[in-house]
């Protein structure tokens, strides 16, 4: 099942979205869980912190679980 990540704003970056999930709890931890875990944006393989992440985009993360990012301000009217 994946869960539904709300963010502000258009877009937010990986390591952000790491962070405001709570998938990590500092955003100086972003690049080593990057190093170390397996991160899949859109079924990709990612490992840049600053990916930036829309909503719709889905992130499964290893050991973690799958995640879809939810924007207000998508552009959807």
């Amino acid at each position: 099942m994946k869960e539904t990540i709300r963010i502000e704003g258009e877009t937010i970056t990986l390591g952000q979205f790491l962070k405001h999930a709570t998938i990590i709890s500092s955003g100086g931890m972003a690049k080593p869980f990057l190093a170390e875990y397996d991160v899949w944006v859109n079924g990709e393989r990612e490992n840049r912190r600053g990916k930036k992440l829309r909503h719709g985009d889905t992130v499964e993360v290893e050991e973690v679980g799958q995640f879809i990012v939810e924007s207000n301000q998508s552009g959807e009217k």
